[in-house]
């Protein structure tokens, strides 16, 4: 690997060293990435199985990306391309913050291994992840806080969103991992669990199950009930909107 300084991927040329026009392209290494993590994970990428999947020696793949964060990086932003920003932003700006929340919750469920470059903040601002934070910043113009404030609801949701992701990919994998079906496995604890209430020893867990509802939950909507109260704790910073001189 050849000795690199720390630099931004995005200030330095396509293709480091002379030579002749260079045979392959960013976007092209990073889609290539992008295909080997989403079928096998992230710990696959590595520069030598990229450039193999590119038709390029291993120590050539180093002039185009001198390290593997910069192909990390490539990744983020090509997935980052994704999003549908091209719809205005409305009036409502928790409306506009869920419709967004919601493109990340597919965008992670569709790429699962961007859950563990997101928490970077090395990979938040490539050209396309910017795009997204500007459109989510325009989303917040009717909202009354600072621009500080902004940036902290955009981390907490961003947060909220990998969070929730997570669990869901979690319960997954482990629903694909049983040895038999969910429903038995989620039988078997039930009765168990039954049966450490019936003791007395968890009153108020005992009350609180009793009272929920034995529908399916809706994780739809669970989600975007997580997603407002979050929004609502940030309203409560809006200043109170002025008395009008015919109220005062």
């Amino acid at each position: 690997m050849p000795d690199v300084e720390p630099g931004v991927i995005w200030t330095r040329p396509q293709r480091t060293g002379r030579g002749p026009r260079p045979a392959h392209s960013r976007e092209e290494i990073a889609a290539a990435a992008v295909r080997v993590a989403d079928a096998d994970g992230l710990d696959a990428v590595s520069m030598r199985r990229i450039a193999a999947e590119i038709g390029a020696g291993t120590m050539s793949l180093y002039n185009y990306v001198p390290r593997k964060e910069d192909l990390h990086e490539l990744m983020v932003d090509a997935v980052s391309a994704e999003y549908d920003l091209t719809a205005e932003p409305g009036d409502d700006w928790r409306a506009n913050v869920l419709r967004l929340a919601a493109d990340s919750r597919d965008l992670m469920r569709r790429h699962p291994w961007l859950l563990r470059l997101v928490d970077s903040t090395a990979y938040g601002f490539t050209p396309n992840a910017m795009r997204w934070i500007d459109h989510f910043l325009a989303g917040l113009e009717p909202l009354r806080v600072p621009p500080g404030t902004k940036m902290e609801l955009l981390a907490t949701v961003n947060a909220t969103v990998t969070a929730y992701v997570t669990n869901e990919l979690a319960t997954a994998e482990h629903a694909r991992s049983l040895p038999w079906t969910p429903e038995q496995e989620q039988a078997v604890r039930a009765a168990y669990l039954t049966d450490r209430l019936a003791t007395g020893a968890y009153p108020h867990l005992a009350a609180v199950l009793a009272a929920a509802s034995a529908e399916p939950v809706d994780y739809e909507a669970f989600f975007a009930r997580a997603i407002g109260r979050v929004l609502d704790a940030f309203a409560l910073e809006e200043p109170p909107e002025p008395a009008s001189r015919t109220e005062a």
